[in-house]
């Protein structure tokens, strides 16, 4: 099989496609045939080397093939099903412990740039039907992340007003999320484009926060001063403020990017005296993504792409990732 592998020191430049043995199921595990993955923030950061791994580090943490041989003990999954990996591959329900919080692919273990892959069954759920390959393999990391967020830590509802920020993977998700539960979607990005993209898939107001920095107060006029339910936050300490500003009494802010930095000053007073709800994000477990791919069937959503690379052109593929141009995902076709 063609394996990519991650060589030291960390860069595009030492993204290396090689040859390999494809590997054989152990009991409890099932072998996927690769057919697609995508590209997230947090495989930017392991191939820069921003997050550090192993030499020879197969990285992506996304990907979505067909099983094509199962262990001894696997029951909930059938050779042929179409498949889709989980981020967190021991998550597998309720609030993350230290025991689940371990083995992130593509940093920890060997990811998904690579045409077969042997895990345990349950690091894979049924992609959603009717998806292709190159369509589940959006959603592990930035779909469930949008999910986690805005319905099961935000516990979204028909009414609510949700601020999302941006044009990335988790922000689309966020408002195609938010839609489907019959809210209204503010969406803020500094570019006119992606303004006019974020229109044509629902949003209900749009702001340019590069032509009107204060944009929590635009947005909380947007609300008749009430302010909105919910912020996808993505920006991290340039825009926290900002997010804070924009919400209602008792609002709820998910955290999921640093986008401009790691650490933030945050008005505590401001932050207790309106009853702010603050979510950090650290993706979602397998149920969140099955519950999600659940919704994502019932409401025929579709997620937004906008490249795809084969595997052969996996550093071009994050160099054009890396310019930031992209709207929806960067895929990589196996």
């Amino acid at each position: 099989m063609r394996v990519v592998r991650l060589k030291s020191p960390a860069s595009v430049a030492n993204l290396h496609v090689l040859e390999a043995d494809p590997p054989k199921p152990q009991a409890g595990e099932v072998l996927v045939r690769l057919r697609a993955a995508s590209l997230n923030p947090h495989d930017d950061f392991v191939v820069r080397g921003i997050i550090p791994t192993t030499d020879g580090r197969v990285p992506l943490t996304d990907g979505a093939g067909e099983v094509v041989a199962c262990g001894e003990g696997v029951t909930d999954l059938r050779v042929g099903d179409a498949v889709v990996s989980t981020f967190w591959p021991y998550w597998l329900s309720g609030d993350m412990t230290a025991a689940t919080r371990r083995e992130i692919p593509g940093e920890t273990v060997d990811g998904y740039a690579r045409e077969y892959a042997c895990m345990p069954a349950h690091a894979f759920t049924a992609a959603p039907p009717g998806y292709s390959h190159a369509q589940a393999a959006t959603l592990p990391c930035a779909g469930v992340t949008a999910w986690r967020g805005l319905v099961v830590k935000g516990q979204v509802k028909p009414g609510d007003t949700v601020l999302v920020m941006g044009s990335g993977a988790v922000s689309i998700f966020a408002l195609q999320f938010a839609k489907a539960a019959g809210a209204r979607v503010i969406a803020t990005s500094s570019a006119e484009e992606k303004l006019e993209q974020l229109d044509r898939l629902g949003a209900d107001d749009l702001i340019n926060y590069r032509s009107t920095p204060n944009w929590g107060e635009r947005a909380k006029a947007l609300t008749d001063g009430r302010g909105v339910d919910h912020v996808i936050e993505v920006g991290g300490p340039a825009t926290f403020g900002q997010s804070m500003a924009a919400c209602r009494l008792g609002g709820h802010i998910a955290v999921i990017g640093l986008l401009s930095g790691i650490m933030a000053e945050v008005n505590i007073p401001a932050l207790f005296s309106n009853q702010l709800r603050v979510s950090g994000i650290s993706i979602g477990s397998r149920a969140d993504q099955e519950d999600m791919i659940r919704a994502i069937h019932v409401n025929r959503l579709q997620p937004v792409l906008d490249r795809s690379f084969p595997l052969d052109e996996i550093a071009t593929a994050f160099a054009h990732y890396q310019t930031q141009s992209h709207f929806g995902k960067v895929g990589i076709s196996i």
